[in-house]
Order: structure tokens, then C-alpha cells, then sequence
């Protein structure tokens, strides 16, 4: 196993840190939701909106913050991102009523997605084959630790100081990454790529409304023209930007890219995936709250097993990955995430954890390590360095719209209510999602012809245009 050079050993802290600060912050809110809705008012209602404020701009914009990651420097647009990231975060600890947090949140979530496709963008630009599906890993391992470790963050700060301190976690390691950021000398200069910021807007505006119609509709009704207005308006505006991808001369979200292969089935495996992580997240941290009544610690200690196993394995499985394709862990792993959530359909109203949760908890941890690295590198590894950072940005573009939507949509799942009967409504959706991630990459992925070019090369036995390619 060749070792990371200094270079790549910065490039993949400095890309940690920067996608750190966006996953920790959309999982760390979990478990402070009960308490905010407490001092805030507004239900069920109030805790959706808090968590979907941050996913639209977040999903919304991350597909413009790529191609202007693409298009102005990656190192740049992370520097950018982090400031604003930092500012909003102060602004939701002080929020003094649910309407100025949501719009703090939102732009919290316009800042992330400054930070994530130029995070990635830098492994994909500077690595490639075993190298890169490691590095990956790594970035995976951290990263995903960090977005489940943030309810147990998030109970400690909430049981031990207020919710407000939650947000204000991040701090530290945006500090760290600007300081790094100065050390990173990368050969970057603006490339004259030409942003398409009406695709944005549109973007931003249709899953907007589409979102304020899947959440307000519990309270007005379908039939209310406050709902099937925005609804339909949604509808439009995101019809609308898939069109201008087709015409534009220079599209947020090509669609050329989606006849790659792996890219494609990909990206439709990625929305099955994350759908099914952002809906247990959300009820797990939840629900062990509001349920059995366990402190917001104790709720976020819960998933504590997932984040160890994915520190301790997500590195070798994304080095597994690059040695024998991403195809079998990525049909595997969700399978066996399906398992762990079905095992949730054990949790009684005589509650206990190390029966009823701790199982599904060591299931999931296993699933996901042999998932999330490969599923990255699959993707990512099928398009050119040069369209590197629109990828990484469509890619998270479809892994937050996927919670975006599981989350607006949370009280039909639960049939209105975060009851008991309400969570193993949950835990049969979240299987069947994980279940047909399994299914869908197992019908179309396939190697990377570029890593297994790259895999013949370490071996000594790849033919010499490989090794002029590589």
C-alpha cells in the first residue's frame, strides 16, 4: 500500500475538515430538536422546518457552488465557504424565535454548500485509482463519523449547556481549516467556465416551494391553494431547470453526466441511500426523546456503535473497493443496513437499548462502511478530473435532496405522529430504501475502467498507454 505523500495527507485533512463542518451541522441538530421546539414553539412543524431549511439551500445551491468551484478555484470558493459558514452559525445561536432561526439555517446551508464539492473536488483532482478510492475512504470514514457523532455532541451540549451552543461547535475546525488553507499551494487560476446562476435560482425556488408543500400540508390540507399552489409551482420551476440543463451552454447539473454508467445508477443508488440514513437519523434522535424519554445524551449515544465501526472500516473497505470494484460492497452493504433497520421493529413500549437498539445499531455501522466509500468512488471515479468538482457536486446535490424530501414528508411516514407506531412505520420505510439501493447498484454498477487501469499499474502489469494515461 503506497503511502499518502505531505501534499496528499494535506489535501485530505484540509478536505475533511472543510465537508466536516456541513455534515456535523446537518446531524448535530437532531437531538436538540425537542428542546428547541420547547423554548420555541411550533411542533413537529417547527423541528421540520429547522432540519429542511438548512437541506434546500444546502441542496439547491450546491450544484452552482460546484461550477463555481470549477470555475474560480476550489481552494478559493472553501475559503468563502468557511467564513459564511462560521457568521450564519453565530446567527443561529442567537436567534431569538423559530423564524429567525429557520432563515439562519438556510443560509448556514448556502454557506455548506460552498464547502462540500470543492472538498472532494480537491482528493478527485489531485489522486487517482487505489490512491484515490483510499483517500476517499479516509474523507469517508471522518466525515460520516461526523454526521454521526453529531447527536452525540449535540445531546451532551444540549443536556449540559443549551441547544445554542450546538451551532456553535463547528467553530473550532473552521478556524483550523483557514489556518491550513494558507499551507495548501495548489496551481489554481480561474478557467473561464461560465456560471449558470438562473439555473440556480430556479433550482432554489422549485424544491422551495415543492418542500413548503410537503410539510405545510398537514396543517392546510391538499386541497388548500397553500399548498397545491407552491406545489404546483415547485413542480414548474424544477421542470423548468431540468430543460435549461438540456439547453444551456453551460448546465449546473449536465446531464450528459448520468450516461456514464456508474454515475448514473450511482447517483439513483445515492437517492435510495441517503433517503434511508437522513429518515433514521432523524427518527432515531428523535423518537428515543419523545418515546422512552432518554436524555438528548443518552439519544445520541445510541448511534455510537455506527460511528465507531465507520472510522474503524471505511478506509480498508474504500482500499477493498479499489482493488475489486465498488460492486459488491455497494450491494452488500445496503442490504445489511436493511437487516439493521428492520431489527428496530423490536423497540417495545417496555424500552431497552442494548436488546432492541444496540443490534440494529452494530448492523447498520457494518452496512455502511462497506457502502458509503465505494458508492463515493464509484461515482466520482467515472468523470474526468476536469468536470471533478460538478460531480462531486451533483452527487451531494441528490444525497441531500434525498433527506430534504424524506424529511418534508416525515409525517405521512409516520401517520402524523412520532409515536411508538409511528417509528416502526419508519424503520419499514428506511428498510425498503435501503433495500433498493442494494438492488439498483447491484444491476448497474460496474468497475471503473480508469481504476482498474490504475490497479494494473501498481501490479507492474498495465500496458504502456496506461502508464503514459496514468
Amino acid at each position: 500500500m503506497t503511502p499518502f505523500t505531505s501534499l496528499q495527507r494535506l489535501v485530505v485533512t484540509v478536505a475533511i475538515l472543510a465537508s466536516f463542518v456541513t455534515f456535523l451541522d446537518g446531524t448535530v441538530v437532531t437531538v436538540a430538536l425537542p428542546a428547541i421546539s420547547r423554548e420555541l414553539g411550533g411542533g413537529i412543524v417547527t423541528q421540520q422546518w429547522v432540519v429542511d431549511a438548512y437541506l434546500i439551500t444546502l441542496s439547491a445551491l450546491i450544484l452552482l457552488a460546484g461550477s463555481v468551484s470549477d470555475a474560480y478555484g476550489r481552494v478559493t470558493v472553501m475559503r468563502i465557504g468557511l467564513v459564511s459558514f462560521g457568521i450564519a452559525s453565530v446567527a443561529v445561536a442567537l436567534a431569538p424565535d423559530p423564524l429567525v432561526l429557520i432563515i439562519a439555517r438556510a443560509a448556514q446551508g448556502a454557506a455548506g454548500a460552498l464547502l462540500v464539492p470543492s472538498s472532494l473536488a480537491l482528493i478527485t483532482a489531485t489522486m487517482r485509482g487505489e490512491v484515490q478510492s483510499r483517500a476517499i475512504g479516509v474523507w469517508t470514514a471522518f466525515t460520516t463519523g461526523a454526521q454521526l457523532v453529531g447527536p452525540l455532541m449535540g445531546g451532551v451540549f444540549v443536556d449540559l449547556l443549551s441547544w445554542r451552543f450546538v451551532f456553535l461547535i463547528n467553530v473550532l475546525p473552521i478556524a483550523v481549516n483557514l489556518v491550513l488553507l494558507r499551507r495548501l499551494q495548489l496551481p489554481e487560476h480561474p478557467r473561464g467556465i461560465r456560471v449558470d446562476w438562473w439555473s440556480g435560482a430556479l433550482c432554489a425556488l422549485g424544491l422551495g416551494a415543492l418542500v413548503f408543500a410537503l410539510i405545510e400540508q398537514e396543517r392546510f390540507g391538499w386541497g388548500s391553494p397553500a399548498i397545491w399552489i407552491p406545489g404546483a409551482a415547485g413542480v414548474a420551476l424544477t421542470a423548468l431547470f431540468l430543460v435549461r440543463q438540456v439547453r444551456s451552454e453551460a448546465p449546473l447539473m449536465p446531464l450528459s453526466l448520468f450516461r456514464v454508467r456508474n454515475f448514473g445508477w450511482g447517483n439513483l443508488a445515492t437517492l435510495f441511500i441517503y433517503a434511508a440514513l437522513s429518515l433514521n437519523g432523524f427518527v432515531i434522535g428523535v423518537y428515543l426523546q419523545q418515546g422512552p424519554g432518554l436524555s438528548a445524551t443518552a439519544a445520541g449515544l445510541a448511534s455510537l456503535p455506527i460511528t465507531i465501526l465507520m472510522i474503524l472500516l471505511s478506509s480498508r473497505a474504500g482500499t477493498w473497493a479499489g482493488r475489486l470494484g465498488p460492486r459488491l460492497f455497494m450491494t452488500l452493504g445496503p442490504l445489511l443496513m436493511a437487516v439493521g433497520a428492520l431489527l428496530l421493529l423490536t423497540v417495545g413500549r417496555d424500552f431497552d437499548y442494548w436488546w432492541q437498539v444496540l443490534p440494529a445499531m452494530i448492523v447498520l455501522g457494518l452496512g455502511l462502511s462497506l457502502t458509503v466509500a465505494p458508492l463515493t468512488s464509484a461515482i466520482l471515479g467515472a468523470i474526468d478530473e476536469s468536470r471533478s468538482g460538478i460531480a462531486s457536486a451533483v452527487n451531494n446535490a441528490v444525497s441531500r435532496v434525498a433527506g430534504l424530501l424524506v424529511v418534508a414528508l416525515l409525517s405521512t411516514i409516520v401517520g402524523g405522529a412520532l409515536d411508538l407506531d409511528g417509528f416502526h412505520n419508519a424503520a419499514w420505510v428506511t428498510a425498503a430504501l435501503f433495500a433498493l439501493g442494494g438492488i439498483v447498484s447491484w444491476i448497474g454498477i460496474r468497475r471503473n475502467p480508469a481504476d482498474a487501469d490504475a490497479g494494473a499499474l501498481d501490479d507492474g502489469t498495465a500496458p504502456d498507454a496506461a502508464r503514459r494515461k496514468s
